[in-house]
């Protein structure tokens, strides 16, 4: 199936609440008939209507679901000479390390110890 293509300037000529595209990842999807069904509202996505909304979209951190849902709204993509680089992140926890340092056990330990220590001294000076 070969998509419609578009420029940047003809997606950005259809921003208004009767006409919405947007630019996810180099692909265009009119969003007009799903302004009223999404559920951050229809303002969301007439504030990002006619521009590329890949990082509002990725930052959201939007469903699978939603990611399948999208495709029912897709209508082309960005010409080959205006495409940009498509940036896939990486789940937070890929290289992230796990180094236990006594700042951290302070950190982390120190508050119930001290309670724990606080309620029983106070136990012992109350009931003995």
């Amino acid at each position: 199936m070969t998509l419609t293509q578009f420029t940047r300037d003809q997606v950005a000529t259809h921003n208004r609440l009767e006409d919405a595209m947007i630019i996810i990842d180099n692909l265009v999807y009119n969003v007009t008939t799903f302004l009223e069904d999404h559920p951050g509202g229809p303002e969301v996505l007439l504030n990002n209507a006619g521009k590329d909304a890949s990082q509002c979209f990725s930052d959201v951190g939007h469903s699978d679901d939603a990611k399948a849902w999208r495709q029912e709204f897709l209508v082309g993509e960005v010409v080959a000479a205006e495409r940009r680089e498509v940036k896939t992140p990486a789940p937070s926890w890929v290289g992230a390390e796990d180094t236990v340092t006594l700042a951290s056990v302070v950190h982390v330990w120190g508050p119930p110890i001290v309670m724990a220590i606080a309620s029983t001294l106070l136990y012992f000076y109350l009931f003995s």
